[in-house]
């Protein structure tokens, strides 16, 4: 499995830089987990092979790359995008994004070879088939309704948890399967933001500790998700734990798992 955290930051110089204000991940180049930073940092390849794009929840650093995405391809698309996402997830981007206020609603529009979106519901602990790939999603506890994925090409299966905090459906749900290559997970504030963490549902590097030790399987963990503006601190206090197994993933590295 191919997997990439496309870039959504960039330095004073207009280079791609380590710090990540939108989420978006990409799998074997034709597979968007969220949309942040899709419209802005998907290569050419990704762009003319992503159809398909599964949402964990409808916050803006989770979707902000969306709309533009459709907008771009709208005349030249074969096929509709499809959007995998929970009933309430669809419904908010309806009514906040897709209005005709914010943005057109392009499930009502055509291009001259028919549809150019289209919504696909799923259901937590459902697996759904997403072109080679097998999806399953998990509750997680977050602000808004959001959902984890476990996700497998038949070969490697991976976890993610979205943006979440003390996730015990998505505990449960990852310790019940039999085995992961790798899971990735959120840690969004430093420890001395642990109030507003816990008020915004989020991880701190402590916070964090004491939660993954309910993760059952012995494998890579990454950390996602880190806010910019506390990178260097997240990342420094994460180190000083020393949790097992335990790295920061790189913002546009390509991992093959």
């Amino acid at each position: 499995m191919k997997f990439q955290l496309l870039p959504s930051t960039f330095d004073e110089n207009g280079r791609p830089s380590a710090r990540q204000h939108l989420a978006c991940f990409v799998i074997d180049d034709c597979v968007a987990i969220d949309a942040g930073s899709l419209a802005m940092a998907a290569t050419d390849a990704q762009r003319k092979q992503i159809r398909d794009i599964v949402l964990t929840h409808a916050h803006l650093d989770h979707i902000a790359g969306l709309p533009l995405f459709v907008d771009d391809l709208f005349a030249t698309l074969e096929e509709p995008i499809r959007i995998h996402a929970t009933e309430r997830v669809i419904r908010v981007l309806e009514k906040d994004i897709f209005n005709w206020q914010v943005y057109p609603r392009f499930g009502e529009l055509e291009n001259d070879n028919g549809n150019v979106l289209e919504y696909r519901k799923i259901k937590p602990g459902r697996a759904f088939s997403v072109k080679h790939l097998s999806i399953k999603p998990l509750e997680v506890n977050h602000k808004v309704p959001s959902v984890g994925f476990v996700i497998t090409d038949g070969k490697t299966r991976i976890a993610i948890s979205g943006d979440t905090a003390e996730p015990e459906d998505f505990w449960r749900g990852v310790n019940a399967e039999e085995s992961l290559d790798c899971m990735l997970v959120e840690c969004a504030f430093p420890d001395e933001l642990g109030e507003l963490a816990r008020a915004s549902h989020h991880f701190t590097p402590q916070l964090l500790q004491k939660e993954i030790c309910k993760f059952r399987h012995r494998c890579p963990i990454y950390v996602i998700n880190i806010k910019p503006m506390y990178r260097e601190r997240v990342i420094a206090q994460l180190k000083r734990l020393n949790i097992e197994n335990l790295d920061v993933l790189e913002i546009g590295k390509v991992y093959r798992w």
